[in-house]
């Protein structure tokens, strides 16, 4: 069994959403990936952002950078 390590997970209410968000991180070379919405969390789109914990102050940047649409920031073990 693989070990959980934390993640910084970004949830969005639509699919558009995630795919800006996908863009958006690429362009600026922010890294991470979109996979499918934990259990313990709930998204309306079932989609998420997971980043590695010390992203998460350059991730929050540019979603108020670049306006973008998200439900929920979490910390969480995956």
């Amino acid at each position: 069994m693989r070990e959980k390590t934390e993640k910084f997970v970004v949830t969005f209410r639509t699919t558009a959403g995630a795919i800006a968000m996908e863009r958006a991180c690429h362009a600026a070379d922010v890294p991470g990936r979109l996979i499918p919405v934990p259990r313990s969390i709930t998204a309306g789109c079932g989609m998420c952002w997971a980043a590695p914990p010390e992203a998460r102050a350059e991730v929050e940047e540019l979603i108020v950078h670049e306006r973008l649409d998200v439900d929920g920031l979490y910390a969480i073990l995956l």
